[in-house]
């Protein structure tokens, strides 16, 4: 994974995301395809993406029995995807049958994408996770568990909130791959999510990729966003 930017296609069908893409040019982008785009196109949408030669996120969140996720993995694993998820509640059983599917359906001479559980959405509050979930340690304690559920099972690395990723690289290593969804530029509205933070607190925090949606999608001028977000993000120390 050579680029640390990945743009949420938070679109509805294909005509508007190849319209939002070729706002940029030759620039080769890091694409997110969510549950919404990919329903609504299918796996010819990542086609479409690497042919254009775009890295594609695929960001499904496979919840289900370990044979399900397995064969269902095996079937993504064709696609090209670089990256692919599955939600950490399933357990570790689930998530290391997700890795065999991806193994026995990437064909030979190809890497096996990268797969990462997500822990808590950002979209959840402590609260929310407490009253709606039952969880009863804190937000941070359910995360790093999970966490450490990831790396047993062999993942790559999870996704989490940008406030979470310095503590889990502490205790699992630079290495374990963290994905930050929730990024918002300091003028941006957080709209839905709660635990958001800015491209340099996510730099600075030690994350491997964040995610950027509607802050770029939603822009103006798009390119120009992008470009603000890969600058703020370039210009932060670790």
């Amino acid at each position: 994974m050579n680029n640390p930017l990945i743009i949420a296609l938070d679109f509805a069908d294909k005509r508007e995301v190849f319209h939002f893409i070729n706002q940029f040019s030759e620039e080769k982008l890091f694409l997110k395809v969510g549950m919404e785009l990919f329903y609504q196109e299918g796996p010819v949408i990542v086609d479409d993406l690497k042919e254009r030669g775009h890295q594609v996120f695929l960001d499904l969140k496979l919840h289900d029995i370990p044979n399900t996720v397995k064969k269902a993995m095996k079937g993504i694993a064709r696609l090209g995807a670089d990256l692919v998820n599955v939600h950490a509640a399933g357990g570790k059983a689930m998530m290391t049958a997700a890795l065999e599917g991806l193994d026995s359906g990437t064909g030979p001479g190809n890497s096996r994408p990268y797969c990462i559980a997500v822990t808590q959405l950002t979209s959840t509050s402590e609260q929310q996770m407490k009253s709606e979930q039952l969880i009863a340690v804190s937000l941070r304690e359910s995360v790093i568990h999970y966490a450490v559920l990831t790396k047993d099972a062999g993942l790559n690395g999870v996704v989490c909130s940008p406030h979470e990723a310095k503590m889990i690289h502490d205790r699992l290593g630079s290495d374990f791959y963290t994905v930050t969804p929730g990024i918002r530029l300091e003028t941006d509205d957080i709209q839905d999510q709660k635990r958001v933070a800015t491209p340099g607190f996510a730099r600075q925090a030690g994350v491997s990729a964040i995610v950027v949606g509607r802050s770029i999608t939603k822009a103006a001028d798009p390119l120009q966003r992008y470009f603000e977000v890969k600058k703020e993000w370039e210009e932060t120390r670790q």
